[in-house]
């Protein structure tokens, strides 16, 4: 994992940010506490110090953990159907509000 550019000019250090997540994305607080991280630890140890950070920035890129979440209830709720659990108008009923 390479985090550092191979070669430092005012270039890269200009064109940094594009490819952050701090304009607009919605990990920047993820990216923020990562970033720190490393800056503390330097990138050597920083890497394995900081990795539950780096977990968690991850998933809030890529939403894995919640798209599994996803399938596993889809799945859940197609076995009560083909159990029989759910019939009629219940199968696709909405979660109550305050359920959550």
């Amino acid at each position: 994992m390479s985090i550092s550019p191979f070669l430092r000019s005012p270039f890269t250090d200009v064109t940094g940010g594009l490819v952050s997540q701090q304009m607009l994305g919605r990990c920047q607080k993820q990216e923020a506490r990562y970033m720190d991280c490393l800056e503390a630890y330097g990138l050597d140890r920083g890497v394995v110090k900081c990795s539950s950070l780096f977990e968690d920035f991850h998933e809030c890129q890529t939403s894995t953990k919640q798209f599994k979440r996803f399938m596993a209830m889809r799945h859940e709720r197609d076995r009560q159907i083909s159990a029989g659990q759910l019939k009629g108008d219940t199968k696709y009923v909405n979660p109550k509000i305050d359920s959550y």
